[in-house]
């Protein structure tokens, strides 16, 4: 009996782990826009599965689970690749680091990019590379449905990072812009500071973007860390940093607005440098944190039922008040005629006789 028991918790546990393990949507949806998904699709959650020369900075972005999939429609074929990652700013680093500068803009998902058959887009934590067999006119209205179809995270995880758009868009060379959450990433897209500098460890999250300008190509790195306190202590160990060790190197010039670091790197002078960092302003949203009184005495609701009560009130104690006073008269009338409200003779007329 004992072993029974034991049994069936045992087979409880191994399903609900089951469930559990279970539980995340698939990636890609069985049909959309005509294409139906062939079998032999293959998933994984290894981040070699999804880029066998890229894992450690797969796993930098958050990186969850891939799947693989071919779509087909009569004498028409897509090839799928969708990987999933913890959140969107995961998605997103890992579509600016794939995007190619040759690649044009689309409108599909978040965000999405186009070198002729191939399309690179994200949406939420969802990044998708597709390889069609040709182009046609529909493609991108099929892949904005394809899109949608995507599963979407919970709560915050659905929302862009910010840092970003903090780099200004005057000058900036088309698709150079990178952002990166991590030293493996950070060598990976050639940036003038080194992970020592920056020190992840402390919570920082980097954008960068190269620059045109009148003097020659420039770098222009945004660091984002957690506290204007910390930005401020890299800052000392960046603008102490000397630039001559190395043959070759670059000078930086950095400046801290807010919680964020700002460092331009490139053959141009410390005016032209100036500008590009003046360029860049920590603006700070602040929240007041007040209470919003969502009671049943204190809401909105209660507050317009009250005024409708009150007016109700108002109005029937009008009403006999009048009922009351116009009825006393009556009375007054009818028991003493002639003598309290009515008077006892005709009242005269006085007349100017102006006529006259």
């Amino acid at each position: 009996m004992k072993r029974l028991l034991i049994v069936l918790v045992l087979s409880c546990c191994a399903t609900s782990w089951g469930v559990a393990g279970t539980s995340a949507p698939a990636l890609l949806p069985a049909e959309f826009a005509g294409w139906q998904k062939s079998a032999g699709g293959r998933t994984s959650k290894d981040p070699a599965a999804a880029d066998a020369a890229n894992v450690g900075l797969l796993r930098e972005y958050g990186f969850s689970d891939v799947e693989q999939a071919v779509y087909t429609r009569p004498g028409r074929t897509m090839t799928v690749k969708a990987a999933r990652f913890a959140d969107a700013s995961g998605a997103y680093g890992a579509f600016t680091f794939y995007r190619q500068p040759e690649m044009l803009t689309e409108k599909i998902g978040s965000e999405a990019a186009s070198a002729h058959v191939r399309i690179l887009f994200y949406r939420g934590n969802v990044l998708v590379d597709v390889v069609l067999d040709r182009t046609t006119a529909m493609s991108a209205a099929e892949l904005r449905e394809l899109a949608t179809d995507l599963p979407e995270p919970g709560g915050n995880a659905m929302n862009p990072p910010n840092l970003p758009a903090y780099l200004p868009r005057q000058g900036l060379v088309r698709n150079s812009t990178k952002y990166v959450m991590g030293p493996v990433g950070l060598s990976e897209i050639r940036s003038p500071l080194p992970a020592n500098l920056v020190r992840f460890d402390d919570g920082a999250e980097v954008a960068q973007g190269l620059y045109r300008t009148d003097e020659g190509e420039a770098t222009l790195v945004v660091i984002g860390y957690p506290t204007p306190q910390i930005a401020g202590e890299r800052l000392k160990a960046i603008a102490g940093q000397d630039p001559r060790r190395d043959a070759g190197s670059a000078p930086l010039h950095s400046k801290r607005t807010g919680p964020y670091v700002v460092v331009a790197a490139g053959p141009i002078s410390p005016g032209e440098a100036k500008s590009l960092l003046a360029s860049v302003n920590y603006d700070a949203d602040v929240t007041w944190n007040q209470n919003t009184f969502f009671s049943k005495r204190d809401n909105v609701g209660s507050l317009i039922v009250g005024v409708i009560l009150l007016a109700a009130i108002l109005m029937g104690a009008a009403l006999i008040l009048g009922v009351f006073f116009g009825g006393f008269r009556i009375l007054m009338r009818r028991m003493f005629p002639d003598r309290i409200f009515d008077r006892s003779k005709d009242g005269e007329i006085i007349s100017l006789k102006l006529g006259e």
